[in-house]
């Protein structure tokens, strides 16, 4: 799959899923929860609105590197990225990307608890898997019948950078997450 297409294959994917499981990185080793996810691919940036009383902000200021996975269960595919994430208390952001269902954890966009992440992908893992259950539990039986490994169609993984459409507010770094810890 050339580059480009696995891009906007990544891409696609986070804008259909939506949800996934951003992973942080507290003291005592790893902690992932779901969080609705609102990309934005012409900056190649992925914005979360959240909550400032919540772990996760203070996990991402003491390590700014995260993880997400998005799982799309109707195309069979799995998505691993590798980020950088910030704590913006920026309610003017929050409002431009604010969503009814947002209003059953805050009083709207201008809650004093309500800030948002930016969320920096980095480089993303994507696996296709087969096209369908019934195709790969057919495949499983002629395997086992043979004595020979599943044969799952076109089941890959592709590594791609992240980078913005248009480069402009921001360049994105092809380095490591930083694994710098704040001191305090």
């Amino acid at each position: 799959m050339p580059n480009q297409t696995s891009l906007d294959r990544v891409w696609d994917i986070i804008e259909r899923v939506g949800v996934c499981m951003l992973t942080t990185h507290p003291a005592a080793g790893l902690r992932s929860r779901p969080l609705q996810a609102r990309p934005d691919r012409d900056d190649g940036v992925i914005w979360f609105v959240t909550d400032l009383r919540s772990a996760k902000e203070h996990e991402i200021a003491r390590n700014a590197a995260v993880g997400l996975a998005f799982i799309d269960t109707r195309d069979k595919a799995y998505l691993s990225i590798t980020a950088k994430a910030e704590v913006r208390r920026d309610h003017a952001k929050a409002a431009d990307i604010w969503k009814s269902t947002d209003n059953a954890w805050w009083q709207g966009p201008y809650d004093k608890n309500v800030c948002v992440l930016r969320v920096v992908p980095i480089t993303a893992e994507l696996w296709d898997g087969p096209a369908s259950k019934a195709l790969a539990m057919i495949e499983f039986a002629r395997a086992r019948l043979v004595g020979e490994k599943p044969k799952l169609g076109e089941n890959r993984k592709v590594t791609v950078r992240i980078r913005p459409r248009r480069a402009k507010r921001h360049a994105l770094s092809t380095a490591a997450p930083s694994r710098r810890r704040a001191r305090g």
